[in-house]
């Protein structure tokens, strides 16, 4: 056996042991509810134990919250509701699959993805995928509600495993989170927090928006590769054919009603469009943030799920009445509601997800947990690269217990900014080298907000499926993202290339 065969044959050991493993616990909405309960005792016993971290930016002190009490079962009696109808990826699901349904239901996503995958060359499909997942960003949650499931349905079409084509998707909209050809909303967000962490040193510091802009644009097509070689060499082989009872649609040509109802579509595509420019490209436009004329804090970014079920509302209604597969409003409601009603184990899912990630915050054991990790860093006295490396590796690390990017960069910035600042680095520098490790474990971290999301789409495929092989299978695009985009701010580093416009690296 060669070296190479070897090297695969332990590599699917290790895969196939971690999802043994993970798939051994019990249904993900029990595994949750059991984390929950978990959460209550350990937060009973920090409590006690007198354990507490200083919050850096307030300098208040922050204590265990005791869950394990009255006054704990009485927060959670009346907040068991809203914390499953606040949960922030709920409605977004829900509303966007609406429209989502309209064109599935209409014949519009089958018609399409064939046309797809027949003019399309194969080989390009995985780094499309890869590549329109990196980009989807921009435009907020589309990339976990649309893109993933399309990509299973697309590799399927293809004859391809569907899992591996979602697992390509997911690696793009997740683990390439922050990379992007173009400005996003996650931009402008962590740039404001660490303006305000960096005046904690320097109260006329300013970070704009485009801070790293440069830097994530070159990471866009580095990851994307990354992502396609992980893809064919160990995700594809490791899955093998496909056998699962979802069977492929038929790949024949389109009929003169399906051609009628694409142009259909086509036509209300583009009039769709056309008012979105209308609304967005002139300085005043009524898309735009109506005080300032801003865009990335706009109503157009700040609703662009809206924007997603208006698209297959209209674009899909388009198709269905062209291509005669719908009759009359009623047959689109009727597709509407088929899409909801796909989504039963998800919602049972998110109830349980809800509650832990509600008990978990409500502790203050992720607060504490993340300045306790910054404190081991600031003692670790390293310098240039390797600092950055290792600050990178600890975002990572608290990542897996701390999904949101805001929330955490509020914690950890006031913390990290100011210190790095003082050993001569620049806001810009600390604020890459975090979003590089908040990224690369979004995809095997179940606090990660759509991690439930993508268990359930995985289950569409292989019942079996559970967090066990989510994990197992984006794993490698973990771990050799977070090799590559390291070594990557390592060498930017040492070149003393610009992060963005007027953005540096070490202060003056």
């Amino acid at each position: 056996m060669s070296t190479s065969d070897t090297r695969k044959g332990w590599m699917s050991i290790f895969l196939n042991t971690v999802e043994r493993g993970g798939n051994a616990l019990p249904h993900p909405a029990s595994l949750f509810a059991i984390f929950a309960f978990l959460i209550l005792v350990v937060s009973a016993v920090a409590s006690w134990s007198g354990i507490s971290a200083v919050h850096p930016g307030t300098g208040a002190t922050i204590a265990p919250v005791n869950l394990f009490s009255i006054a704990g079962l009485h927060r959670i009696l009346t907040n068991m509701v809203t914390n499953f109808t606040g949960f922030a990826p709920l409605g977004t699901v829900l509303v966007a699959m609406l429209g989502i349904g309209v064109m599935e239901s209409s014949g519009l996503m089958s018609a399409s993805l064939r046309k797809l995958v027949l003019s399309a060359p194969p080989r390009l499909l995985t780094a499309v995928l890869v590549f329109a997942g990196v980009m989807s960003n921009m435009a907020s949650e589309l990339g976990y509600v649309l893109l993933v499931p399309l990509a299973g349905v697309i590799f399927l079409g293809a004859g391809r495993h569907p899992i591996a084509g979602m697992a390509a998707a997911f690696a793009g909209v997740s683990g390439g989170y922050s990379a992007n050809l173009l400005l996003g909303t996650v931009d402008p967000l962590l740039a404001g927090l660490s303006e305000e962490a960096a005046r904690i040193v320097n109260p006329e510091y300013t970070v704009s928006a485009a801070a790293n802009y440069y830097f994530m644009a070159a990471s866009t097509p580095i990851l994307t590769l990354a992502g396609v070689w992980v893809t064919e060499r160990i995700v594809v082989p490791r899955l093998g054919p496909y056998a699962g009872a979802v069977k492929q649609e038929a790949m024949g040509g389109l009929t003169d009603l399906e051609r009628r109802g694409l142009r259909w579509a086509l036509v209300a595509s583009v009039i769709f469009v056309a008012v979105i420019l209308w609304g967005t490209v002139p300085g005043d436009g009524f898309l735009r943030d109506a005080q300032t004329g801003d865009l990335l804090r706009s109503p157009f970014m700040s609703g662009i799920v809206a924007f997603i079920f208006l698209a297959g509302i209209i674009i899909g209604g388009a198709y269905g009445f062209g291509a005669g597969t719908f009759k009359n409003d009623a047959d689109l409601v009727s597709g509407m509601g088929k899409s909801i009603a796909t989504l039963g184990s998800y919602l049972v899912l998110v109830f349980f997800a809800a509650q832990f990630v509600a008990f978990f915050n409500w502790s203050n054991l992720g607060l504490i947990f993340a300045v306790k990790g910054a404190g081991v860093l600031r003692e670790a006295a390293l310098g240039g690269a390797p600092l950055m490396i290792a600050f990178i590796i600890l975002t990572a690390f608290i990542n897996l217990f701390m999904g949101s990017a805001s929330a955490k960069w509020a914690i950890m910035a006031p913390v990290f900014v100011p210190m790095f600042m003082l050993l001569g680095y620049t806001p810009e520098l600390t604020q890459a080298a975090f979003r590089v490790g908040d990224s690369t474990t979004n995809i095997i971290s179940p606090m990660m907000s759509y991690f439930a999301l993508i268990v359930a789409f995985f289950e569409k495929y292989d019942p079996k499926a559970g967090i066990g092989t989510v994990i197992a299978t984006m794993l490698p695009y973990s771990l050799l993202f977070l090799t590559i985009w390291s070594v990557m701010l390592a060498v930017w580093f040492t070149f003393g290339l610009p992060l963005g416009p007027g953005a540096g690296l070490l202060l003056q």
